[in-house]
């Protein structure tokens, strides 16, 4: 898709401030900063439009990106990072559960981890919850320009062994050098069409 056109309509808290359109819409999860505001720049074409922040923790709210008036990004809450009160995760993981299972405009969910790393037993835990409620997934590993060439097939042998994935395709992205970035959005174009 070409984009020329972004805005961010709302950072939501609550259900009832969610855009009302029926415009489909695309999830991106991850643990605190594992590279989802970088992502969502590089597919928007724009540098800092999504706020990327060296403090964990700092996006708590569903951020709705409305993309070409035909279809939202929406950042979620990272996830995994202790300095968040106990409290505020809970109700972060409620907000979240809720969208992800109850709404109807939800296409498909990015799931990023760093390629640099196993993923985390968060990201074990959020992969093995989007199975179950059978949303469709797209796993992208980031950072992979940090990753030697000669490394890269380790890294995804590490990430599809450590998440236990079988059917769920994996993409590699750099937000430096923007490898990978027409996958995604090869997998998004296909995901705005479903009927499901």
């Amino acid at each position: 898709m070409e984009v020329h056109h972004v805005d961010l309509t709302i950072s939501a808290v609550a259900e009832e401030q969610y855009p009302k359109t029926d415009y489909p819409e695309i999830a991106l999860v991850g643990r605190s900063n594992v590279g989802k505001s970088s992502l969502t720049n590089v597919l928007i074409n724009r540098k800092n439009f999504a706020h990327t922040s060296s403090q964990p923790g700092k996006t708590q709210t569903l951020n709705f990106y409305n993309v070409e008036d035909q279809l939202f990004f929406v950042d979620v809450p990272g996830y995994g990072y202790a300095k968040v009160s106990k409290k505020q995760r809970e109700k972060f993981g409620k907000m979240i559960e809720t969208y992800l299972t109850t709404r109807p405009q939800l296409k498909g969910v990015i799931e990023l981890v760093d390629a640099r790393h196993a993923p985390s037993d968060d990201d074990v835990a959020m992969y093995q919850w989007l199975k179950y409620y059978q949303v469709p997934l797209l796993v992208v590993g980031t950072k992979i320009d940090k990753v030697k060439p000669s490394a890269r097939t380790k890294s995804i042998s590490q990430i599809t062994k450590t998440l236990g994935m079988t059917d769920t395709p994996l993409q590699l992205f750099s937000a430096e050098t923007k490898f990978g970035k027409d996958e995604v959005w090869q997998w998004i174009e296909a995901r705005m069409h479903d009927q499901k």
